[in-house]
């Protein structure tokens, strides 16, 4: 049920009333905090670009969040309404509930949480606990976590419990613990030093029982992890390794094989110049804390995405999404800013990114053995770490100017290429790889203080999945409270002539100090939100859709 004592507000106000008159015995007052949000979508069904007939005809996801602070305490909680959940997100998500709860006490140099809690260690190879609303993405833990700073420098993580699976908890148990450490905050005779660096481990478990038939399964599965950083005055270098024990699962066919990932990256910025080189691969790193879970349920951990995460419509058509059996990828990025009053700089300056991206898969060659410690199950594969696999997952090469003309007028230009394996990272074989040219125009215009206009052109060319796209938006904002946009996307290259079809979208809001309110009309094309590099399919929709959001 969803509804225990312990998803009472009662249960969580009584538990959290002696914490505030105990806190107030110091002078200090307490802070009342939170934000709420609610999505609320009207639906018409629309053969032509796939929508499906919404029973409900109106679906709604609303959240309000809570949170007191007095003194070295502090307490939360999250409440949640899904009536029902909107289109894309998973119906698990339906109903009500207090998924969100938490008591803390931090004082001298001990932090104490009991409840829920999110948590990262290091880059997020071996644990990452986060929210994101617009994936639908929300595996915080459920327990208990302990942080201590015995001095400067040192800081120890450790926790226990279950991750969160929509309004359930997950069946397995994670255990962490993580430990960073700062040498120049360390020792005295480095904390003037120009070269900072620093170091932190990792380690985390997960427990499930095994009740496969078939297979003998590990029940407790461990992953480790080190880190180091290090940066002097222009150049910072950060690399961080992780290996995970056989953990075989239904997202890796159940073999024995350990996992492991490195991340590399290599950063140099002064004004008016910067770089970044990053490297990775990951090897079997799927880590779960149900290894019957698929899509983005009961994740453990995190690999950072190595694609640049792009903002506008067409460019992110395409998104990567990482591929945690396996893969090789490099990423670099150059920007530049051409100096003011030049030839090419003009009056005001311009700025130019290029950017590369290539992700690969790893060369992988299979084996054929039965261990006799497990008894029963493969290996499956062997990965030689000096060889890169032939197939080509993703590939992003792009080029952006960004310039300001005139006090009045601002340009932002932009071209890519894209390679998009449709087979790998939609799962779906047979469709081959698909190639992207795609450009973009966004053009800034401020009449006065009070009123300016934006306008976005974008067009995208591909021979391959439903053909050449073209776009255009325009966005007038007055006194940075009322906007209004309209924005129409076609389908100009689609093979099927009934579904070359315009999707238009108009839409208006206004924002007063922590206050915002927009309402939206018009269709959603079917396609994939990534962020980071985790994904999800949106489903194509036609509707109404007021956002009302608030904080305090």
């Amino acid at each position: 049920m969803r509804f225990k004592y312990i998803n009472s507000p009662y249960f969580w106000f009584v538990l959290c009333l002696p914490l505030f008159t105990a806190a107030q015995e110091n002078n200090q007052e307490g802070r009342l905090s939170g934000n709420f949000q609610t999505d609320i979508q009207y639906y018409n069904a629309d053969s032509l670009i796939g929508a499906a007939e919404v029973p409900e005809k109106l679906l709604l996801n609303a959240f309000a969040n809570f949170n007191y602070v007095k003194g070295p305490f502090s307490a939360g909680l999250r409440f949640e309404s899904y009536q029902n959940a909107l289109v894309g997100f998973d119906p698990r998500y339906n109903g009500n509930g207090i998924p969100y709860k938490y008591i803390s006490y931090n004082n001298y140099g001990v932090e104490v949480t009991a409840g829920n809690f999110y948590e990262q260690f290091g880059s997020g190879m071996v644990l990452r606990s986060y929210e994101e609303k617009n994936l639908g993405i929300d595996n915080a833990i459920e327990g208990i976590r302990l942080k201590i700073k015995p001095v400067e420098g040192i800081l120890i993580k450790a926790l226990a419990g279950n991750q969160r699976l929509y309004f359930e908890k997950g069946v397995g148990i994670v255990r962490g613990v993580d430990a960073d450490f700062s040498v120049n905050n360390i020792f005295e005779r480095f904390k003037d030093k120009k070269t900072f660096v620093s170091f932190g481990g990792s380690f985390v478990s997960k427990y499930q029982q095994d009740k496969d038939p078939v297979y003998i399964l590990p029940k407790n599965v461990g992953a480790m992890a080190g880190r180091l950083n290090i940066s002097r005055g222009k150049i910072n270098l950060y690399s961080e390794y992780a290996y995970k024990i056989n953990d075989p699962c239904v997202v890796n066919n159940y073999i024995y094989k350990p996992g492991d990932a490195l991340y590399i990256s290599a950063s140099y910025a002064q004004k008016g110049l910067g770089i970044m080189v990053a490297a990775k691969r990951i090897d079997n790193m799927d880590f779960r804390s149900d290894r019957s879970a698929t899509a983005n349920d009961l994740q453990i951990n995190y690999m950072p995405a190595l694609s640049k995460q792009h903002v506008y419509s067409f460019s992110s058509m395409y998104p990567y999404s990482t591929q945690t059996n396996g893969e090789m990828g490099i990423q670099s990025e150059l920007t530049y800013n051409i100096k003011k009053n030049t030839i090419l700089g003009g009056k005001y300056g311009t700025s130019v990114t290029v950017n590369f991206s290539k992700i690969n898969s790893l060369y992988k060659e299979k084996i054929n053995d039965t261990t006799e410690i497990q008894q029963k199950g493969t290996l499956g594969y062997s990965a030689p770490w000096n060889k890169m696999g032939k197939e080509s997952y993703f590939q992003d090469v792009n080029i952006s100017l960004s310039r300001k003309i005139n006090k009045k007028l601002r340009a932002f230009v932009m071209y890519m290429n894209q390679l998009y394996n449709i087979d790998v990272i939609e799962d779906h074989p047979g469709e081959g790889t698909l190639n992207a040219q795609i450009g973009i125009v966004d053009l800034s215009y401020k009449f006065n203080d009070n009123n300016s206009l934006r306008t976005e052109w974008q067009y995208l060319a591909t021979k391959k999945d439903r053909g050449d796209w073209a776009m255009f938006l325009a966005e007038y904002n007055l006194k940075s409270t009322w906007f209004v946009a309209m924005s129409d996307q076609y389908n100009l290259g689609n093979t099927d002539p009934n579904k070359r079809i315009h999707y238009l979208n108009v839409s208006a809001g206004i924002t007063k100090n922590a206050n915002r309110v927009a309402i939206t009309y018009g269709k959603q094309r079917e396609g994939v939100v990534c962020i980071g590099g985790v994904c999800r399919n949106v489903p194509a929709t036609n509707g109404f859709l007021i956002t009302v959001s608030s904080s305090f």
